[in-house]
């Protein structure tokens, strides 16, 4: 991975010294995962998946000398001008489309209903993704307590005779457990993708 991210490095520092094949290396390097995970997904066809994976590299050309090197690679904020560009084209296209005269005959537009509840599960994955990470960092005991309580939602009673202890007990445990869940999860970067 770290040899991944040194060549990656190496390639921008190359795309910004006006190296032009760099730039073909990192469209070689995203293109297919951008175009099959992020753009056709949520726009469902292929010409106009294209024109925004083409839009988004054309981003990358013209702001390649502006980008910051933070050490985690240009997918993340590859990933996220691709999905401006899908959402400023769903944008332009709710202003093109010019109104009806009986706007309460029109049904509701699935295609954008579909784009905002892509966006909404993939918004619960990474939340899920920072969950289960905040969960690795707080003691196994403390996780324990977490997962029955506000996970599996059984009683205080119940969780407290699986771990073996009394009710008493258990609500300190659940309630450390939340501090330090609260620790491990505010300490980690709000933005997690791939």
């Amino acid at each position: 991975m770290a040899g991944a991210l040194k060549d990656e490095e190496a390639l921008l520092l190359r795309a910004q010294n006006g190296d032009r094949e760099a730039i073909g290396a990192l469209f070689e390097r995203y293109a297919d995962a951008l175009y099959g995970r992020v753009i056709l997904p949520r726009v469902g066809v292929p010409a106009e998946a294209e024109d925004i994976l083409r839009e988004t590299f054309l981003t990358l050309l013209e702001k390649v000398d502006t980008y910051t090197w933070r050490g985690v690679g240009l997918y993340s904020w590859l990933r996220r001008v691709s999905v401006n560009k899908i959402i400023d084209r769903a944008r332009k296209r709710k202003r093109e489309t010019p109104l009806p005269e009986e706007p309460e005959l029109l049904p509701p537009s699935s295609a954008a209903g579909a784009d905002d509840s892509y966006l909404e599960a993939e918004d619960q994955r990474i939340n899920e993704a920072r969950v289960r990470a905040a969960l690795e960092k707080v003691s196994p005991r403390y996780a324990e307590a977490i997962r029955l309580r506000l996970f599996q939602e059984l009683s205080r009673e119940a969780c407290a005779q699986q771990m073996g202890v009394t009710v008493g007990n258990f609500d300190v445990i659940l309630h450390r457990a939340l501090k330090a869940f609260e620790k491990a999860f505010s300490g980690q970067a709000t933005d997690v993708n791939q």
